[in-house]
Formats: structure tokens, C-alpha cells, sequence
């Protein structure tokens, strides 16, 4: 029983192992990279010279007036829906609707 454990825990041990240097061989976009993808990330730093304001400085928030449709729009209808295949969802209709 404890030579099953032992060999459990050696598979654990050298499974994480080959885990983190498979995930260290994976490409991450770098930096350039990362701001052609796009998303939601801001454009410009949160602060003119990339600090924050200096002690004592009244820091107003001003709530955003927008609704979340007028932020994120909905994107355009399509022309026509295809029929969904087996284990789609996205981007087409279901049979008999």
C-alpha cells in the first residue's frame, strides 16, 4: 500500500514538473503583440507620466454615462444563420426553429 502511494506521489511530482516547462515552451504574446490582439485594455496609462497623484490630492471619480449597450455594442445581425452541427452553439440556428 505505501509503494502505491509513493508511486502516486512520484507521478504527481514529475507530472507538475512537465507541466510548468511545457507552459514556459508555450509562446505568450509579448508586449507589441499584445496591443495588436485587442480587447478592453486601456490605450493610455491611468496617469500622465505613469505615476500616481502625489499625497493630499483630491481625486475626484466621475461616474460613467453611457448605458452598456452604447459602450459595448451589440454586434451586427447577420445576413442568414446555418443550421447548428453537432456541438455548435455559436453563430447558427437550432433545427425546427
Amino acid at each position: 500500500m505505501k509503494l502505491l502511494a509513493l508511486a502516486a506521489a512520484l507521478t504527481l511530482v514529475t507530472g507538475a514538473a512537465h507541466a510548468q516547462t511545457s507552459a514556459q515552451k508555450a509562446q505568450s504574446p509579448t508586449n507589441n503583440e499584445a496591443s495588436k490582439i485587442g480587447g478592453y485594455a486601456p490605450t493610455a496609462p491611468l496617469f500622465s507620466g505613469g505615476v500616481a497623484p502625489p499625497p493630499g490630492t483630491q481625486v475626484v471619480f466621475v461616474p460613467n454615462t453611457q448605458t452598456p449597450t452604447e459602450a459595448f455594442p451589440p454586434p451586427a445581425p447577420k445576413e442568414s444563420y446555418p443550421i447548428c452541427k453537432r456541438g455548435q452553439f455559436d453563430g447558427c440556428r437550432q433545427r425546427g426553429g
